[in-house]
């Protein structure tokens, strides 16, 4: 059974004034909770509630599954829709952002919004006599843990150089300068989150200590302290289990991940819980984010896969993928449709791994259970391409069992959680570290793994007549490859496997980030140079330079900040965005 927690709740702030008859301002206002009155066991589970549904609450740019800063910035998919709506991603997307992009803004507040929330929820709960001790410890640790989870956010978009503001500060517009790296304090807070979290929860939404561990190992990881990181991998995926008590494994079905009917299942670590429910909340981040009109979801035509990822998933005679950018040289997987042809037309002499159709929406191919695309599923072939976005899309089948959900009235979502820490990564960053330590047959050993997985019959997309729909290929690598015994090759075998495996997931440009300020704008150089022959737009972009493995600070953000006594600004931009 879904477990979604979702609550929002008004805190009033009450000011005292010296006058006759002053009673009345010692009253909660109406329609707001006084946090005193909270300070008990049921107000505990309320604002622990309060603090998860941050991670639902979110706007496109805020969204922790990160398609815009992610997936988007990382060549994975361009904007897609028109030119004019939501023109502030098109600056995004040609590498030539803002500080005053309304996104960062949005990404910005909510990671201070969740940080706000996780410190009142623990002010509440230190002052609750009421509840049974062991139970307020493990609710503190999902506290700790949702706390690093939204720093860690920002800090993947921002760098280490922003505020860290805990419980102590009760002030209510607290002043911190953005002057320190706080990676020693998300530590901490994970840390803490490891300590008091159980093995296993009640509730399958709620945060577990593996969740705890493995989030830790993402973030040492992302910091490059891969040395650190090793061992919580290997421990997570040895003896890891769900909050549930699933041992974690590989699902055989991939599509087991990326539907509402068959959800919190042992491939994910942590997933984000929706429901359709009430509160008019059906996974408002990536609500821009389904096919147009007709489609499903009918609405809005953005995250577009782009050419360069669909191309990815070409293979050579072996059914291993092109590790060096062969695949850029090589005649596209699809085209463009003419007068009289569909919006895309697949070259059918190209073999692919199967992974490109479950990833990506093509025309001619099924998807989902919804047919082949229509025309008017894309929204603009010009602006955005002519691939679909479709791992988080909901299928017929979940919409008939009732598992669409609406967003703000009019946007469409769905009921799907949302793996935010998955096995299938955590296996593949653990083969990054086996291989930068030289051992090159146990990374390859995973990497071998999650191929096999990807080519099991189950996950070969079919024609209505049972016959594949492409010239599908996949192999393993065999032992004689030359990742097996050169350094380099295995790096670059386990990086290609990242980039197939979690297509489409928000993760492409914090990979790229994280190997490295030079390898970031190697391949989105080429991603550029590559993106351009198909889609006119791209003549216009820029290189991002190696520097900017980060966002700039939000400028509006600088500006209310303000100054110190000593006229020093609070909030700098880091030297590459200066």
């Amino acid at each position: 059974m879904k477990h979604s927690l979702i609550a929002a709740f008004g805190f009033a702030t009450l000011l005292t004034l010296g006058s006759c008859g002053e009673d009345f301002l010692y009253k909660a206002p109406q329609g707001s909770i006084d946090q005193n009155a909270l300070q008990n066991a049921t107000g505990v589970e309320l604002v622990v509630a309060n603090a998860y549904a941050n991670l639902t609450e979110n706007g496109w740019g805020a969204t922790p599954f990160n398609w815009t800063f992610g997936g988007m910035y990382g060549g994975d998919a361009n904007k897609g829709s028109d030119p004019g709506d939501q023109s502030v991603l098109n600056e995004m997307e040609m590498y030539n952002t803002a500080s005053t992009n309304g996104y960062l803004n949005e990404k910005w507040v909510w990671t201070y919004k969740g940080s706000k929330r996780v410190a009142t929820a623990m002010q509440i709960a230190a002052e609750a006599t009421d509840m049974d001790a062991a139970l307020k410890e493990v609710r503190m640790g999902e506290l700790y843990f949702l706390r690093a989870l939204f720093y860690f956010e920002s800090v993947k978009v921002f760098g280490p150089f922003i505020p860290y503001i805990d419980e102590s500060n009760l002030e209510n517009d607290p002043k911190i300068h953005n002057d320190k790296d706080i990676y020693g304090n998300i530590l901490a807070d994970i840390d803490a989150a490891i300590a008091k979290l159980p093995a296993t929860q009640p509730e399958v939404g709620r945060v577990n200590s593996w969740a705890a561990k493995a989030l830790k190992a993402k973030i040492l990881m992302q910091k490059g302290d891969m040395a650190a990181a090793k061992p919580i991998l290997k421990d997570v995926i040895d003896n890891g289990k769900t909050s549930n008590g699933l041992k974690y494994a590989l699902e055989d079905n991939m599509n087991n991940n990326w539907s509402a009917l068959t959800e919190n299942g042992k491939e994910s670590i942590y997933a984000v819980q929706f429901s359709n429910d009430a509160q008019n909340n059906g996974n408002a981040g990536m609500s821009l984010c389904y096919p147009h009109n007709s489609g499903p979801g009918g609405c809005c035509g953005f995250y577009q896969p782009s050419f360069e990822l669909a191309n990815s998933f070409q293979v050579d005679a072996n059914g291993l993928p092109y590790l060096n950018g062969e695949y850029r040289t090589k005649t596209s997987v699809a085209r463009k449709g003419g007068t009289g042809e569909p919006v895309g037309v697949n070259e059918t002499s190209i073999a692919v791994d199967p992974r490109l159709d479950f990833a990506i929406g093509r025309y001619g191919i099924p998807y989902k259970d919804w047919g082949t695309p229509k025309d008017d599923w894309v929204r603009n072939p010009t602006n955005g391409g002519i691939f679909l976005p479709k791992k988080h899309v909901y299928s017929k089948a979940e919409k008939e069992a009732g598992q669409v959900a609406i967003h703000d009235g009019w946007a469409p979502g769905s009921t799907m959680n949302i793996q935010y820490l998955s096995l299938r990564d955590c296996m593949l960053l653990y083969a990054e570290c086996l291989a930068n330590d030289g051992d090159l047959k146990g990374a390859m050993d995973l990497v071998n793994q999650i191929r096999t997985r990807a080519a099991l019959p189950v996950n070969v997309i079919k024609n209505t007549d049972g016959t594949p729909a492409a010239p599908y290929k996949i192999s393993t690598y065999p032992q004689n490859h030359a990742a097996f015994s050169d350094k380099a090759t295995c790096i670059k075998a386990v990086r290609m496997e990242r980039k197939l495996e979690l297509a489409m997931e928000g993760q492409r440009w914090f990979d790229l980030q994280r190997w490295g300020g030079a390898e970031m704008a190697t391949e989105l150089k080429a991603y550029v140079d590559y993106e351009k022959q198909y889609i006119p737009k791209f003549a216009a972009a820029s290189y991002l330079p190696a520097a900017r493995t980060m966002f700039a600070v939000p400028d509006g953000q600088i500006q209310t900040m303000g100054n110190d006594e000593s006229g020093n600004p609070y909030l700098v931009q880091p030297a590459p965005w200066k």
